[in-house]
């Protein structure tokens, strides 16, 4: 008699190959836990073992929290993600002492904690919350744990839990005036997103990208302090589809005024900032709150089109990657606005070979964790999208007369 691990494992090699009518066969013989002692019990069961050992094993293959439940809500929906949620607060009380608080953070951030009574129907009580009938709940699961299998491994940004370096990683804490800084900086994106005058969200956002490279710079000239085996970090930040190019065209354009390094995984769904804590900080709240300044300016600027001809997606697409670019401009030149403040006061002695040996560290760990990163040049799909884009990023220009720039090269995963 087989037992509900076996079966599990048929039913996965059905949902992966190519016969349909085998995969709901097989399926259908999950449902009723067919040939198995304790039947539907054992199976759920198996089936909830399984995908803790999975996601384990995913955190040492550079797979964070936040990430796989990206990804399964991306690919699966709502229910899928929450599910993995539900598995990651198994997982975590499975794990060692030497948990880094990033990783508690990021749980806590999902509110993954567990809430059900027994682990054996942990499964049952996912199904139930989310109003699932058994066979919908274990076709379901049988989805999430098909994907987080398929998984490849990904870069490893940090130390994963159990490991030397995570215990090292635990007892790290944003430096000093980091907090207060960001404060401020979150308090001037929210007003930006939320303003209706373009002018002044481009004047609140370009404020806020001073403060964001004054205190990158402070960092950075105390970085004599830092621990010998301080090196840049990284973060994913999510560029899914509609228009996932552009998202991580502007990613690019952050990260690149602010000292950082981006790489697109469109396959996977998100791009990979490398850079200092300081400047990864910056580069997500940047991100987020200009995704959303680009898309309200994209809705107005669909409004204002004197064609009055239909949406295309050429047009949103073309808009969104030109905003990008613009906006990049701007944002590199407040950062080089304030770097030249800066060197003027402490000397270019002192900060220019600082800052240098910074990048220099960046680009060497952009090597190392992607050694395979190739180019690939965007496209202009509709000119009129992209002068409105431009024009939409230009209404409240802080350098006047700049000709219009190419379409960029972007960096992607080879």
């Amino acid at each position: 008699m087989p037992g509900a691990d076996e079966l599990v494992d048929e039913v996965l090699a059905a949902v992966r190959g190519t016969d349909v009518r085998l995969a709901e066969r097989q399926r259908d013989r999950l449902v009723v836990g067919a040939g198995v002692q304790n039947g539907a019990a054992a199976v759920e069961a198996a089936l909830a073992r399984r995908l803790a050992r999975v996601v384990g094993r995913l955190a040492t293959r550079g797979w964070q929290p936040v990430d796989l439940t990206r990804l399964a809500g991306r690919r699966l929906g709502a229910r899928a993600a929450a599910l993995v949620v539900d598995v990651l607060a198994t997982h975590r009380r499975t794990l060692p002492d030497a948990v880094p608080t990033w990783w508690d953070a990021q749980l806590a951030d999902l509110d993954a904690h567990v809430w059900w009574a027994d682990d054996d129907r942990q499964l049952g009580a996912w199904a139930h919350r989310q109003g699932l009938d058994r066979v919908t709940a274990l076709r379901e699961v049988v989805d999430v744990l098909a994907l987080v299998e398929g998984l490849p491994p990904i870069a490893v940004l940090r130390p994963p839990p159990g490991t030397a370096g995570a215990t090292a990683d635990r007892g790290r804490r944003s430096p000093t005036g980091a907090s207060r800084m960001l404060d401020r900086v979150r308090a001037l994106l929210a007003k930006a997103e939320s303003t209706t005058f373009p002018a002044e969200a481009e004047a609140l956002t370009g404020k806020a990208q001073e403060l964001i490279a004054r205190h990158s710079i402070d960092q950075a000239l105390l970085s004599t302090d830092a621990e010998p085996g301080d090196r840049p970090g990284g973060v994913r930040l999510g560029t899914d589809p509609p228009y996932a190019g552009a998202k991580a065209l502007l990613v690019q354009e952050v990260a690149a005024a602010n000292r950082c390094e981006a790489v697109w995984s469109d396959d996977l769904g998100f791009t990979t900032v490398l850079g200092w804590p300081a400047d990864l900080e910056a580069v997500e709240l940047l991100y987020t709150s200009l995704l959303v300044q680009a898309t309200t300016a994209m809705l107005r600027g669909r409004g204002e089109r004197r064609s009055g001809g239909r949406r295309t997606r050429g047009w949103d697409e073309s808009f969104l990657n030109a905003f990008a670019l613009r906006i990049g401009e701007r944002l590199r030149s407040a950062t080089e606005s304030v770097d030249r403040e800066t060197a003027a006061a402490a000397g270019p002695e002192r900060l220019l070979p600082v800052l240098a040996a910074r990048s220099e560290a960046v680009r060497e760990r952009l090597d190392t964790l992607f050694p395979g990163v190739t180019r690939h040049r965007l496209s202009v799909r509709d000119a009129e999208g992209w002068s409105s884009g431009t024009a939409a990023a230009d209404r409240a220009s802080l350098a006047p007369g700049r000709a219009h720039r190419p379409p960029p090269r972007l960096d992607r995963r080879g």
